[in-house]
């Protein structure tokens, strides 16, 4: 049987939600379980993959199998008109058969994002990223409100998820609330699944 790990699996196409992926597993990882960091390669307008098999830099691309064995994921995309980029659209169209045998049922989940403008779409974002989770029955989990950062935040951070204001040229770094925010989720998840690994 494999060590329980919560896979952490973006998309990021300027570095932010890479750079958020990060903070996210360093809270994993503070709740003593493994974070296992994947990304999806691009694709091109007819919808087929064009990217290497192996990326030059940065996490390695997710599999099926790095989902399906998952004991928890924090999935995490940019923006693009108010719901998730199409290069993790396309990896999660690609899971039915993990639908089909319930692979991911019971398994916590939480979401996070990255928008260029303060109201681009964070939460209905967060929100339409969760809907195929439900779909594989996965346990949604958001930031509660004991997350002392979402009281002070001055850019992103919401109760649906981690999310991050990189300013319309992407050069506004992570606030220090956001990255409190991150890590309060990947810890949150990753105490999730520890727990329901334990008694499973």
């Amino acid at each position: 049987m494999s060590t329980p790990y919560v896979l952490v699996l973006y998309y990021s196409r300027h570095g932010k939600t890479a750079e958020m992926a990060q903070h996210i597993a360093r809270g994993v990882e503070s709740a003593g379980i493994e974070a296992r960091l994947r990304t999806v390669p691009e694709v091109s307008p007819d919808t087929q993959a064009t990217q290497p098999a192996v990326p030059t830099e940065g996490a390695v691309y997710c599999t099926l199998d790095d989902l399906k064995h998952c004991s928890g994921l924090v999935m995490g995309s940019p923006t693009r008109f108010g719901n998730m980029a199409a290069a993790l659209k396309y990896f999660l169209d690609s899971s039915s058969a993990l639908w089909l045998t319930g692979a991911l049922i019971d398994k916590p989940a939480g979401v996070f994002t990255s928008t260029a403008s303060l109201h681009g779409g964070q939460e209905t974002t967060l929100l339409s990223m969760m809907i195929p989770l439900l779909h594989h029955g996965m346990v949604i989990a958001g930031v509660p409100y004991t997350e002392a950062a979402l009281q002070t935040t001055n850019g992103g951070g919401t109760p649906y998820g981690s999310s991050h204001h990189s300013g319309s040229q992407g050069d506004n770094p992570l606030s220090k609330d956001e990255i409190a925010v991150c890590r309060a989720q990947g810890q949150r998840i990753g105490r999730l699944a520890s727990h329901l690994e334990s008694n499973a």
